[in-house]
């Protein structure tokens, strides 16, 4: 993975341009759930947007997309983790990921995050050390401990 990468912070001139990124990457896999309605998506990344912790993921200055790493009682949150089509299968996202886990190592917390079922982030995420927790009709939850 050689694209020179940084987190950045999201802005609202943001939110649109992810907005489309997120429906992008998702509406195939939340089709697949029936859960994918233009205006749902909207308010449900509205409110992940507004959360403190999301950030801009930026590759040669490029908006690429977006994760949230938000820290709360005793554990990391993970959501929002979207790349664009065109940087999806090149490492970036592992390389991503493994930064983030660094940082919830060094603060010596858990990570968890959901996905949706049946999505193949599900085996990205076992791969990097995730186990799967539970899971309901819709979504599994998965956490990683501190290594």
């Amino acid at each position: 993975m050689a694209d020179p990468w940084r987190f950045g912070p999201v802005s609202e001139a943001d939110f649109e341009p992810l907005l489309a990124l997120r429906i992008e990457v998702m509406r195939e896999h939340l089709e697949r759930v029936f859960r994918y309605k233009p205006e749902r998506a909207r308010r449900i990344f509205r409110e992940h947007f507004d959360e403190p912790g999301l950030r801009l993921i930026l590759v040669d200055g490029e908006r690429a997309g977006c994760v949230g790493f938000r820290s709360g009682d005793g554990e990391i949150k993970i959501d929002s983790f979207y790349l664009g089509q065109r940087f999806q299968n090149r490492g970036l996202g592992a390389v991503i990921l493994k930064a983030l886990l660094a940082e919830a190592d060094a603060l010596r917390l858990p990570v968890r995050l959901e996905v949706l079922r049946g999505s193949p982030a599900g085996r990205f995420y076992e791969r990097h050390g995730f186990v799967k927790l539970g899971e309901d009709e819709v979504e599994a939850e998965y956490e990683r401990a501190v290594s």
